[in-house]
């Protein structure tokens, strides 16, 4: 990592991980495997701003816990890179295996807990949907009626336009987002 750090993929130590390597990292990964329109691609960094932007409008007042796992979704991505869903299906269970190790290990790093509980984990995976909905209709050539049988319509969340940003612009708004909610979360549990 940029840190310094060395993380072992197979088993990955909370120690080893900083977020500024996530943030760097996740800037650089091209949702859609960068089929999207217009001169940028559509980031991860960008799209876990997003999904946790959701998830504050799906679920208003919600804790900074939450929230800052909302931001982390898509973390183990930062050194695993973002891969369509097909073709995860097609790697089989030892793909899910790491991906899960390296999502602990973030968790453990910044105090949630290895594993969410299911109806966090269900609220995130809404607002993950929603976002790849507006995601495929507005930047990868998605028409609504295909979009809405893969990802199905968000309901209960206004529309939002996408701006794509610059790796640099993501990575800076992820790290402040991530900051903020570490302080909110310190003051209510630490």
């Amino acid at each position: 990592m940029l840190s310094g750090r060395r993380l072992d993929l197979l088993d990955p130590s909370p120690v080893d991980i900083e977020i500024e390597d996530i943030a760097h990292g996740l800037a650089r990964v091209a949702r859609w495997n960068g089929q999207t329109s217009g001169p940028l691609p559509f980031n991860v960094a960008q799209h876990c701003l997003f999904v946790e932007t959701i998830c504050r409008e799906l679920k208003p007042g919600w804790p900074a816990k939450w929230r800052l796992a909302a931001l982390l979704h898509d973390a183990p991505e930062f050194v695993i890179g973002d891969m369509i869903s097909p073709f995860k299906a097609q790697l089989g269970s030892q793909y899910k295996i790491i991906e899960q190790r390296l999502q602990r290990a973030v968790h453990l790093r910044y105090g949630l807990p290895p594993d969410l509980p299911d109806s966090i984990e269900k609220t995130i995976k809404r607002a993950d949907h929603a976002s790849a909905f507006f995601e495929a209709t507005q930047l990868a050539g998605f028409d609504h009626g295909e979009a809405r049988k893969l990802f199905s319509a968000p309901r209960g969340i206004a529309p939002i336009t996408l701006k794509v940003m610059t790796a640099t612009q993501a990575q800076t708004a992820f790290t402040k987002r991530f900051e903020t909610l570490m302080a909110e979360y310190d003051r209510n549990y630490g």
